[in-house]
Order: C-alpha cells, then structure tokens, then sequence
C-alpha cells in the first residue's frame, strides 16, 4: 500500500514519561505504516528542556506560528521534587503556559463520547465543550503575605508619572493579598476564537463570569465579548442558526447541570481549569478528552489533556506491565493531520484521521479496553488490555 503524502510539514512536540512511551507506540503503530509522516520534531521533554534552557519550547512555539498546525505530547511542570529528580538549574514554567502565552490562544475541550462509558450526568447525551481563556487571571498573579497591621493598595502609575490608587484592605492583623491583571487585547482574541469554534462546529456558545461581584474585572470581560460579537459575528450567528448568550457562572452551572450537551461553555482562566475536570471526569475521563489550542491568528495546537501518567511509568521502568489509555493521546494525533490536511487541500489525510477516530471508538466499543475504562464501563465482561495491546487492537480495526 502506498503511504499518504503530507505536503507541509507538522509541528511534532514530544513530550516525558508514560505518554512519550505511548507516543511513540502510536507512531510506530498507527502512524508511520499508513502516512509518510512529515514532522518538525522538538523534544520538550524534562531533560531536553533543561539542557536548553527551556529554548526548546520557545522554538516548538514558533514553529507553530509559521506551520500553522502542532501536536503535543503531556509533558511536566516541575514542582521541588521534579527539581531533585532531574536535577534542573531551574523550576521550569508549565511548557503549556508558554505556548498558550506565545499563541495567543484558546484551549477548548471536549469529552469523546463512547457507548459504554455512560456520563454521571445522566442528561448529558451531547458533548460539552470547554472554552478556556488561557491568559492572565491567577496564573499570572502577584501574591504577598502581610505580616501585620497596614494597608494594602492597589496602584497605577501612567507613562505621565500621573497615579491612580484603589485600597485593597486596612489590615488590622497577618493576612494575605493578591494582584491579577488581564489584557483587553487578549480577552478580545479569546472572544474571536470562542466565537469562530462556534462557527466551525455549528454549536451555541455561552460565556460566563461573576460580573454582578466583580463589576469591572469580570464585566470588562462580559462588555469585550458583547462588543465582538455584535461588531463581528451576529450576522454570522444567525446566518448559522446557532446563538450567543452570556450568564453569571453560578446559572451556567446549574443550566449546564440540567442541559443535555452539544454547546460550547466559554469561561475565564481559573474557571475554565476547574470546570473542564468537572465535565471530563463527569463525561467518564479524563483519558477521554480532547484538547485543542486555537489562536485566532490561525494556530492550532493538538494535545491530550492529561498528565504524563508518572505512576505507570515508573512500573513501566522496573519492567511491569502497564494498562495506560492512549485514546486522548491518538486524538492529539488525530486532531492535528486532520486539521493539517484541511489547510493543504489533502483529502487523504483527513479520512485517515477520521477512520483512526473511528477505529479508536470501535475498539472500546466491542469490548476492548484499558482498565481505567473496564472499571466503569456498562459493557459486560470487557476484555482488559495493556498500554501495547490496545494500541495493536486500534490498528486491526484500522
């Protein structure tokens, strides 16, 4: 058989543990035996990050920007341990974050929905999808301890030398203070990417703050997205048949709770971290979510959206057989050759990850599966397979 041709190459970011070893079984199994794989390859794994100073990420991010399309594998955030164990000259940032950071983007997230693995919502017959903004907020927060008795202000000093100050607190005792700041240009490119995925998935968009407590952090977000969307994409909308609303996040989360899927749900940093858990684990797993990075500058970066699987890679190492579900990861893959084939004309591609997506969901759905899954799957008496094997079983349905 000859192997599908990619014209243009793809932007390939490995990644550490469990998930590298994965990685690589997809490609050598899935991968290289049907499609002449045209990659740009960076490792971002731990070791390689700091030999290079983190350059490594830095670059794979800028690769993104000129080839339009990248997939990542789940790579580590060192915390003191991670400092100890791989002996780094620094505590590396989340790679994540740099990317996201650099892209400019949006990370949206969706359950795979399989038969057998019900959701603990039992409304839930559709998709959700999770819109996070992936800038500022509490990720990029300026923390203090107060000591004592004090104030503690809030201050802005233009370019003029002009100040402009709001109290935070009159500390009569120890406390502690934090400082956020968010970008109106970034919450307009979050808004433009929430609003073009609702475009290119034909699906309603809610957005949702606590403007009614915050009433010009939050409500600068509310304003921002209103704007956008009358200036930019009512017409679009309504051409389209789907709708836009806004709502405070506490009526999201009852709404959602009783809503029946196939919307996107549009939330801020923190929120979308917290809530996107919530409806993945909700959903089954979070082995079963897909995870896309959409810059509305036209990048697009693919990615599982779990961990690095650290406790099944040290089992991996003393030689134990491991059980470790790859379907997010061969989604990651998915996902990027077929938007890769979209924006090349390759037609081949795009059927070639559709069919791998298609094969992936069969193969769970006759029985076959990690035991994560068996634990909580409605199939009866499933057949539990180990990290290899269920990969191999994906390429017999391919």
């Amino acid at each position: 058989m000859s192997k599908i041709q990619m014209t243009t190459p793809l932007v390939e970011m490995d990644g550490d543990e469990m998930t590298r070893i994965l990685w690589q079984m997809i490609k050598d199994e899935l991968l290289s035996p049907f499609i002449d794989l045209n990659t740009e390859y960076y490792d971002l794994g731990l070791e390689y990050r700091n030999e290079t100073n983190d350059q490594v990420t830095i670059d794979a991010a800028e690769a993104t920007m000129k080839y339009k399309v990248a997939v990542k594998c789940a790579t580590i955030t060192p915390n003191a341990a991670r400092m100890d164990e791989y002996h780094l000259k620094e505590m590396y940032k989340s790679p994540n974050g740099t990317i996201r950071a650099m892209l400019d983007g949006t990370v949206f997230r969706a359950p795979i929905v399989v038969k057998g693995i019900e959701p603990c919502v039992r409304n839930w017959k559709k998709p959700i999808t999770l819109a996070r903004h992936a800038y500022g907020d509490v990720y990029k927060n300026t923390e203090m301890v107060i000591p004592g008795p004090g104030k503690v202000e809030l201050v802005y000093t233009a370019e003029d030398g002009t100040e402009k100050r709001e109290l935070v607190h009159n500390f009569a005792g120890p406390g502690i203070a934090q400082g956020m700041h968010n970008l109106d240009e970034s919450i307009s490119s979050f808004a433009k990417s929430c609003f073009n995925y609702a475009l290119d998935t034909k699906q309603d968009l809610w957005f949702a703050t606590k403007d009614t407590i915050s009433k010009k952090y939050d409500h600068t977000f509310k304003d921002i997205f209103q704007e956008v969307y009358e200036k930019e994409y009512k017409e679009r909308f309504e051409a389209a048949g789907i709708t836009y609303f806004y709502t405070l996040i506490d009526d999201a989360v009852a709404r959602v709770m009783k809503a029946e899927g196939g919307f996107i749900w549009a939330c801020k940093n923190y929120d979308g971290d917290v809530m996107s858990d919530m409806v993945s684990s909700a959903f089954g797993s979070l082995a079963m979510m897909t995870s896309v990075l959409v810059s509305p500058h036209g990048y697009f970066e693919y990615e599982a959206a779990h961990g690095t699987v650290q406790r099944h890679y040290y089992k991996h190492l003393k030689g134990e057989e491991t059980s470790t579900n790859s379907v997010a990861t061969i989604f990651a893959w998915t996902g990027a050759l077929r938007k890769r084939g979209e924006l090349d004309g390759n037609q081949e591609l795009m059927a070639f990850a559709d069919k791998l997506e298609t094969a992936t969901i069969a193969t769970i759905e006759r029985g076959k599966m990690t035991k994560d899954l068996a634990l909580i799957t409605t199939i009866e008496n499933p057949t539990v397979l180990n990290s290899r094997e269920f990969i191999l079983a994906v390429k017999e349905n391919l």
